[in-house]
C-alpha cells in the first residue's frame, strides 16, 4: 500500500520542487533585467556614448538579453528583455523598461 502511494506522490513532489526552482531562476532573471535597464538609463542620462550605454546594460543583464536604447526629447528609455534559464522553447520572457531624464551638458563657460 505505501509503495503505491509513494510511487504517485514522489513524482508530484519532484515536479513541484522543480517548478519552485524554475520560478526562483525566472525571478532572478527579472531582477537582473530591472538592474540592467536602470543602469543603462542612468548611463544614457549622463550623456554616455551609445556604445557605453549598451555595454553597461549588457554587463548587468542576464545572458542572451536584448537591450534597446531610445531617446525622445529629453527622455531616454532603456528596455531589457531575456528568456529566463530553463525556459527553452517556451514563449516566456522577462523584461523591464527604465526611463530617465537626460542631464544637461555643462558648457565650457564664457
Amino acid at each position: 500500500m505505501v509503495t503505491a502511494e509513494t510511487a504517485v506522490t514522489l513524482p508530484v513532489l519532484v515536479l513541484f520542487g522543480m517548478a519552485l526552482v524554475w520560478a526562483l531562476m525566472a525571478t532572478a532573471a527579472q531582477v537582473q533585467c530591472v538592474d540592467a535597464a536602470r543602469a543603462g538609463a542612468r548611463a544614457a542620462a549622463r550623456q554616455d556614448s551609445p556604445e557605453a550605454v549598451l555595454a553597461v546594460a549588457r554587463r548587468a543583464a542576464p545572458g542572451g538579453a536584448r537591450v534597446t536604447v531610445g531617446r525622445s526629447g529629453d527622455m531616454v528609455r532603456v528596455r531589457v528583455a531575456a528568456h529566463p534559464p530553463g525556459a527553452g522553447a517556451l514563449p516566456f520572457e522577462v523584461r523591464h523598461e527604465a526611463v530617465a531624464l537626460a542631464e544637461e551638458t555643462v558648457g565650457a563657460g564664457p
